[in-house]
């Protein structure tokens, strides 16, 4: 089975810098790799045949882990586009914004800027809100059990799958995210759907919780993953599900280098 330093916090990664706001949002994209040359992201780049790779699964399947591997075996990019929902989710807990109440999200998420920065040097993401480093921040329970009420608002994903789009056009890419094969990108040619159960996923977030000196119930992990799975799989906008042409692999007794073989091998095929 896969474990907490397989599948831990520490291995999540990020891509560069994204300014976001509904309204306004600019970005500039740095490489996983040394090369830290801006990317440029202008209309009409479409990606080559196979640069652009969907992770696609509900939470602690270990998309994150298996993407930013593959991103360093591929030298390519890495869009956790899940950390910018839950940048978001902070924001609104912080300023005292109730995350049910859509009109407040919406404009909140208009003033916000978020900043995706590099791994630092142990391989940890960073990012900033408003100037703000809330990377110890983002795993936290409050922002486990409010994201989807946040990540459902369809004005903020439709602003988000905008310039995920955006990011995808240079191709050399993964894109890691709940939507990404069904809504986002559509056309890509590697469309992949990590799945486990909810007590092996309550499993492996109770371990990395702990390997970072936080102690919850695994219980109370469970119940919360599965209450976030009613909420993405029904939600209106975006609803959590395979891509009809997705490769589906179920991660339960799976070792990270078998789920890495089994992505590598669906790339090879498309």
């Amino acid at each position: 089975m896969l474990g907490c330093t397989q599948f831990g916090l520490r291995s999540r990664a990020s891509i560069g810098v994204a300014l976001f706001g509904l309204w306004g949002l600019h970005i500039l994209v740095r490489s996983l790799t040394n090369d830290q040359t801006s990317t440029d992201l202008s209309a009409g780049t479409k990606p080559a045949p196979a640069s652009v790779i969907a992770i696609d699964g509900p939470a602690a399947t270990g998309k994150t882990t298996v993407g930013l591997r593959l991103a360093r075996e591929l030298g390519y990019r890495l869009v956790d586009t899940g950390m910018m929902y839950r940048a978001v989710t902070w924001l609104a807990l912080k300023r005292g914004v109730d995350p049910s109440n859509e009109v407040a999200v919406i404009e909140l998420s208009g003033r916000a800027v978020i900043e995706l920065l590099q791994p630092d040097a142990s391989g940890t993401p960073r990012l900033k809100i408003d100037g703000i480093d809330i990377t110890d921040e983002l795993r936290a329970p409050d922002v486990d059990r409010n994201v989807s009420l946040v990540s459902r608002v369809p004005q903020v994903r439709e602003a988000m799958v905008r310039r995920q789009r955006e990011l995808a056009r240079e191709g050399r890419l993964i894109m890691l995210g709940r939507d990404i094969g069904s809504v986002v990108l559509t056309d890509a040619p590697v469309k992949i759907y990590l799945d486990a159960s909810a007590a092996e996923r309550a499993r492996r977030r109770h371990l990395e919780l702990k390997e970072d000196g936080i102690d919850r119930p695994e219980q109370e992990i469970y119940d919360e993953l599965v209450s976030r799975d009613e909420m993405d799989r029904n939600r209106h906008a975006s609803p959590l599900r395979p891509a009809d042409d997705a490769t589906i692999i179920d991660t339960d007794h799976l070792t990270l280098e078998e789920v890495v073989e089994e992505v590598r091998r669906a790339a090879a095929a498309s």
